[in-house]
């Protein structure tokens, strides 16, 4: 496994990603609750070494769909 390049710039409760080939995604995190661009989910944190996620995905509608 190769070394991986990961930073994160922060501006308050807004959080740029980037990785080696440059802006991956930006998050938001007020409190405990968070929301990552990339992988469109709400994450909240739980006491310990806990957390709870739920993707929000994007699902695509196709024309046939509209029947």
């Amino acid at each position: 496994m190769g070394v991986m390049f990961r930073k994160r710039q922060k501006f308050g409760p807004l959080i740029l990603n980037f990785t080696e080939h440059g802006f991956s995604s930006w998050s938001i995190k007020i409190g405990r609750w968070s929301w990552n661009s990339r992988a469109r989910a709400h994450r909240v944190d739980l006491p310990g070494p806990l957390s709870w996620k739920q993707n929000k995905s994007r699902r695509r509608e196709r024309a046939s769909d509209h029947r």
